[in-house]
């Protein structure tokens, strides 16, 4: 397992910003057409039945795999940086980082200007903490080897 120095993390935030906003724009235009075809059954379920375009259903379809596809590589780029996705919603990005001698997760979620919190892999995001000054001290003294 890849890990990152705090300043490491940090250098990737606008790569990974970028990436993850592709995914969640991804997401919610593949949400948008699929509505749009739930719309059309209820539509269709209250009628009786009704005449459908089928070339329109199946581009409608076609247009959510493509979205979806945009999705599924956005994260796939974020994972092979050794970056785990855990909140595509969220916009929550957990960066693998050894402290001291155990592997906890620098935790940066979209919107914050930087990376100021961590937890162990146990505690998940409701037990983040402050990043202190054992990250920052870990950093300018170059880390350790991965």
């Amino acid at each position: 397992m890849k890990t990152f120095t705090l300043e490491e993390a940090q250098s990737l935030l606008p790569v990974l910003e970028s990436l993850l906003k592709r995914a969640i724009e991804g997401k919610q235009s593949a949400e948008e057409v699929e509505s749009g075809l739930s719309e059309l059954a209820r539509r269709i379920y209250l009628s009786g039945g009704m005449r459908v375009d089928v070339g329109k259903v199946a581009k409608s379809r076609a247009e959510i795999e493509t979205h979806l596809q945009r999705v599924r590589e956005s994260i796939a780029e974020i994972d092979s940086i050794g970056v785990q996705v855990k909140d595509i919603d969220a916009g929550l990005l957990d960066f693998p980082c050894r402290l001291d001698d155990q592997v906890v997760l620098l935790c940066w979620r979209m919107g914050e200007p930087s990376i100021e919190h961590w937890h162990t892999v146990d505690s998940g995001f409701q037990g983040r903490q402050p990043v202190d000054e054992r990250f920052r001290r870990r950093s300018a003294s170059g880390g350790r080897p991965n």
